[in-house]
């Protein structure tokens, strides 16, 4: 018997799933001869106990996880590493107009990382990466379309760690004096896949000029980690087209193949 905790998140799943795909143009979910080509599901994250008052009533106790290795804490350890590196950064000239430095959030041993391009004025504001109008979009993305919890799922990062005056491109420079400090970040997780939202974030781990448009979809490889480029949220939200919606929902279905096997 399925516990009702895990009924209640599967229910609660589907139906973000189903609205996710209305929303995103799909008129039906396949059927039949059809069913192999079914949108992937996300395996649930977490693993149930059941504590069911049966349980308790037979004496058993309900089995409780083993407390954290220290190797399972080896990937936040170095995160702070990095993060204590990093320090009060001058090496910019985007430390002249930034409040705060945004360095990252999220699940330091997930096996998902998404890396944006540059903080907002919220994300300035508040220090977390994607707080603001893009981040809610990613959220959605994370939760209603891969059916993932971003907290406990994927980490979050951006190419830069300052906020770039008028939300502009980070320049070369500002990408050149950050990305040391980003490829210690993917290192320290070591992520199952990495995800490049936009043509800045693809540039930066490919070392050349992406056109995303063209590439986005597609799979290439970052210091022995698969990644995947596709469009970044800001820009669903320019474009808000059922055609880049659809696009950026397959290439989240591609990651989730890979997350899953």
């Amino acid at each position: 018997m399925i516990p009702e905790t895990e009924r209640a998140l599967l229910l609660h799943q589907l139906k973000n799933y189903l609205v996710f795909l209305k929303e995103s143009g799909h008129t039906h979910i396949p059927l039949n001869n059809e069913l192999s080509e079914l949108p992937v599901m996300a395996v649930p994250a977490r693993v149930f106990r059941d504590s069911s008052p049966q349980l308790l009533d037979s004496g058993m106790k309900p089995t409780r996880p083993d407390q954290q290795s220290k190797k399972a804490l080896e990937p936040a350890i170095r995160l702070d590493q990095v993060r204590e590196e990093l320090g009060d950064c001058q090496r910019c000239k985007l430390c002249d107009t930034r409040n705060t430095i945004v360095f990252g959030s999220g699940n330091p041993e997930a096996d998902l990382v998404f890396v944006g391009e540059g903080p907002g004025a919220d994300e300035d504001a508040q220090g977390l990466p994607f707080v603001g109008r893009a981040g809610k979009k990613l959220t959605e993305i994370i939760e209603k379309g891969m059916l993932l919890n971003r907290e406990k799922d994927t980490y979050i990062c951006n190419i830069v760690k300052c906020r770039p005056p008028g939300n502009r491109d980070p320049e070369k420079d500002e990408v050149d004096a950050c990305k040391p400090f980003l490829i210690k970040q993917l290192k320290a997780i070591r992520p199952k896949v990495i995800v490049a939202l936009g043509k800045p974030a693809a540039s930066t781990l490919l070392g050349r000029s992406v056109p995303i448009t063209k590439e986005r979809g597609t799979w290439h490889e970052f210091e022995g980690m698969k990644l995947m480029l596709t469009y970044h949220p800001a820009y669903l939200l320019r474009a808000y087209t059922l055609e880049n919606r659809r696009a950026v929902h397959e290439d989240m279905q591609k990651v989730l193949k890979v997350l899953n096997t």
